[in-house]
Parts: structure tokens; sequence; C-alpha cells
């Protein structure tokens, strides 16, 4: 979803015990946001609730994160992360995300459940060069290859660090 919005420098800090929860439909569409997801966002429960959960997007976030995110949740499994996301004002709040499938009776997925926390400082300091530099390579590369450079750049720090994906999340 394209926004009129300009990205600000206000920085919204989550407090330690807060759990931003959010629920989506198979396609990402915002079916339930709890009172800390309205707050952060900005939004009202009506504003939220049926648009995708890209209303949230901030654009220093690489469309190649968001594609990994998909895969591996679409694939049924679940997806940690450190988000930068965009509240309806401009301003941003960094959060450690955990993403899971949700499952009917016979095993397919109905939905999604995303539960955010507070992130660790230091590995929002850590993570914030490695979206920067797989967002310089999305650009670099264009449109149509976008997503394959981004990945390439993440990539390229698991094969340095000997670490898959979770790994280095958790490592951070």
């Amino acid at each position: 979803m394209k926004r009129a919005i300009q990205p600000t420098q206000v920085e919204r800090k989550m407090r330690e015990d807060d759990f931003i929860v959010s629920k989506t439909d198979p396609k990402g569409i915002i079916t339930y946001g709890n009172p800390i997801f309205i707050e952060f966002s900005g939004y009202s429960e009506e504003e939220l609730l049926g648009v995708q959960h890209n209303i949230i997007r901030h654009p220093d976030m690489p469309r190649s994160a968001f594609k990994l995110a998909w895969d591996t949740i679409q694939s049924g499994k679940e997806f940690f992360a450190y988000v930068k996301n965009m509240s309806k004002d401009g301003g941003f709040y960094w959060v450690f995300t955990h993403i899971s499938p949700d499952f009917d009776a016979s095993g397919k997925i109905v939905g999604y459940t995303s539960v955010r926390r507070c992130p660790r400082a230091g590995a929002v300091a850590k993570i914030e060069p490695v979206y920067r530099a797989m967002l310089e390579a999305e650009r670099a590369a264009g449109a149509r290859t976008a997503i394959e450079a981004g990945t390439a750049v993440l990539v390229d720090i698991m094969n340095q660090t000997g670490m898959g994906y979770e790994e280095l999340i958790f490592s951070l």
C-alpha cells in the first residue's frame, strides 16, 4: 500500500513489558490488533482492520527482508526478525518480531499471528547496517532484481559468519 506519509526521525521506544500483537488473514489483511499495536501504529482500530499489514512498513526496510518473512511463514514455519515500523505520523519504532502461522484442524494456514516486543538496542545497532546494505543493493539493482540483490547481501553475511538466518538473528 502506497502512502503519502513522510518518514520523520522521531522514534518511539517500546516499553520493556509491551507486547504488540496483530493477526492477519493468509493474505496479510489485518483482522486483529491489540491496544499497544494501535497505540504505536498511530492508527485507530477502524483504520487498521481490513487493510494490509504493510500499512506500517517503513521505507528503511528492504523488500527482500519481507520476502524472506513471507516465504518462511507461508511454508508453515515461524519467523523472527528485527523490524523498523512506521507510524501514521511518520515516526518509527523498532521491534523484535515473532510471526507464526495459524492452522485450522486440517493443517491449512488460516492466518498469521505476530507478537512484537521491545528489541535490544545493541541488536538494532547491528541490524541497521545490514538492512541499509540490503536496501542499497535493492536500489542499485532496480525493481526487476531488487529482491534478489538484497537477499544476496544477507546470504553473503550469513556465509561470512557461518550462521544460518535464525542463528544470526538470535546472535545479535
